[in-house]
Order: structure tokens, then C-alpha cells, then sequence
């Protein structure tokens, strides 16, 4: 697919991955809106990019929210090529830990935002994104990346929600691709590792060392920009579809 001119979404698109995955796509000339909670940073991303980038106030786990934002886009730009899901939650908590056992509306509530918000987004981005007339000779309309992580294959402790909600996603990439083929839809989800984001950002030099030095090669944390990069070329590249793709530099997560 030609970047040039086209629409996309990018769900928490104000910080870390999200913001990374913006910035690349504006520089390619796409026309971007930002669906996010946090208005303060999100705004400041449309004054830094100008032009083409616009905010909507979105809540990915909330089914009218989303809609409002869909609806927004179209009126905004006319219609939606791609659509990139980076909103998502980390917090840690055990299983049974030194207060007690998990409480279970913390594990919904990740789940809710991870897992479900991403298909929220995924199936009325889709429904837009199935009325555009082919891009190219092979009939496509558009692509969906989304965001699970490594964590969905070994999942440290305190991870269990988590590592549930980005299997989740990991999982439903190939059934979705499937039932999206007829609409000449592709959709890929990016597993990434550990990465220098605002929650990296907050950590000790020495822990950021320790953690880098767990990579098999190279030994640092992942850059966001090396995700969007790999966001680009998923949308770029039209054979590669229902796809989960580890982006970690060969680590295995350890227990801890």
C-alpha cells in the first residue's frame, strides 16, 4: 500500500509505541487522527505535527466512545485506510500475593482495555475501512496492526492478566484476517519486548542496564521508533497477513 495520502487511526497514539507509530506515519504523508484519553498529551502531539493530525477523545474498551471517534474520522478526513492499536494497560499483580488473592475486577479491567478495546477498535475501523474502493490490483482496501507482547508467550510473574489479554490479541490475528479477506482487509499484530517507553522512562539507569543486558542481541531496550518502523512495513508490504511477529532482539522472558 502507498502511504501517501491516507488515513489512519492510532489508538493511544499520544505516548510511547503509539506516539512513535504517529510521528513515522505523518512523515510518509498520512493523514492521522490520534484516539486517546489523555487530551493534554495528545494535543500537544497535534501542535508539534500540524497539519493532518487530529485528536478524538476515545475510551477503546467503550462501544459508543469508539463509534464517535470512527464517525469522527470519516467526517474529518473522508474515509480510513489503516488503523494501528497501541492502547493498552501493564499493571502487575499476582496471582495470590502478600494482600490476598488477584481481585477480579482488575483482572477484567485489563482484559477489557487490552483484548477487547483492540477488537472494539478492530471491528468498526473495519466496517469503514471495508467501503473504500481497491487500493490495489489485488483488491486491498486497508490493514489493521495491533499491539500484543511477548507476554503472551512467557509471561513473567505478576503477569497474568496481562499475558492473558496479549495472547488474546495474538490469538484472534489469524481468525480475524480470515473473516476481513473477503473485504480485501489485512491485519497483523506486532508482539514487541522491552522497550524504552514513558514506564521505562521512570526506572533507574541501573534497572534499564539489567533489563537491556536480558537481550539476546542487541543488548538494550527496543526504540519506538523500531516499531513503527515495523508498523510501516506491515502496511507497506501487501502479502504478509495474519501475522504475529515477536520484535525483542531473541529474548525469552524469564520468570521474574
Amino acid at each position: 500500500m502507498d502511504l501517501r495520502d491516507k488515513v489512519a487511526i492510532v489508538t493511544g497514539g499520544a505516548s510511547g509505541l503509539g506516539l512513535a507509530t504517529v510521528r513515522n506515519l505523518h512523515q510518509k504523508g498520512v493523514k492521522i487522527v490520534i484516539f486517546d484519553i489523555n487530551e493534554d498529551k495528545a494535543k500537544e502531539v497535534v501542535e508539534e505535527l500540524g497539519e493532518n493530525v487530529h485528536f478524538s477523545y476515545v475510551n477503546v474498551a467503550d462501544e459508543n466512545s469508539v463509534k464517535a471517534g470512527i464517525e469522527q474520522t470519516e467526517q474529518q478526513f473522508g474515509a480510513l485506510h489503516i488503523c494501528v492499536n497501541c492502547a493498552g494497560i501493564a499493571p502487575p499483580q499476582k496471582t495470590i500475593g502478600k494482600k490476598g488473592v488477584h481481585p477480579l475486577e482488575n483482572f477484567k479491567r485489563v482484559i477489557d482495555i487490552n483484548l477487547i478495546g483492540t477488537f472494539n477498535v478492530i471491528r468498526l475501523a473495519a466496517e469503514l475501512i471495508s467501503k473504500n474502493e481497491s487500493l490495489t490490483e489485488d483488491g486491498e482496501k486497508g490493514c489493521i496492526v495491533n499491539t500484543a507482547s511477548v507476554a503472551a508467550f512467557d509471561g513473567q510473574m505478576g503477569q497474568a492478566a496481562y499475558g492473558a489479554s496479549k495472547a488474546g490479541v495474538a490469538g484472534m490475528t489469524l481468525p480475524i484476517a480470515r473473516d476481513l479477506s473477503e473485504f480485501g482487509i489485512r491485519i497483523n499484530t506486532v508482539a514487541p519486548g522491552l522497550f524504552h517507553t514513558p514506564m521505562a522512562a521512570g526506572l533507574p539507569e541501573k534497572i534499564v542496564d539489567k533489563l537491556g543486558s536480558m537481550v539476546e542481541f542487541p543488548k538494550r531496550l527496543g526504540k519506538p521508533e523500531e516499531y513503527a518502523t515495523l508498523v510501516q512495513f506491515l502496511i507497506e508490504n501487501n502479502y504478509i497477513n495474519g501475522e504475529v511477529i515477536r520484535l525483542d532482539g531473541g529474548i525469552r522472558m524469564a520468570p521474574r
